[in-house]
């Protein structure tokens, strides 16, 4: 088993998932749909939802926020 020095160790796809960045992104993403969910004048439902959507979203930012990059 030879490794050269300058080749980096493959990732698997669970690791390269499970990163700050991309968990981010869909943390924010989250808590962008519900604040549209709770702008939105059409639907009661969605409005209804929103808080939780949003706090969801607050959530899993802080969590992941922890996360090693």
């Amino acid at each position: 088993m030879s490794l050269e020095a300058n080749s980096m160790p493959r990732r698997g796809f669970t690791e390269r998932i499970l990163r700050r960045g991309p968990l981010e992104a869909i943390a924010t993403t989250i808590i962008a749909i519900g604040v549209v969910m709770l702008m939105q004048p059409f639907f009661l439902t969605l409005y209804s939802w929103s808080f939780a959507t949003t706090l969801f979203g607050t959530v899993m930012f802080t969590i992941v926020s922890k996360v090693r990059e």
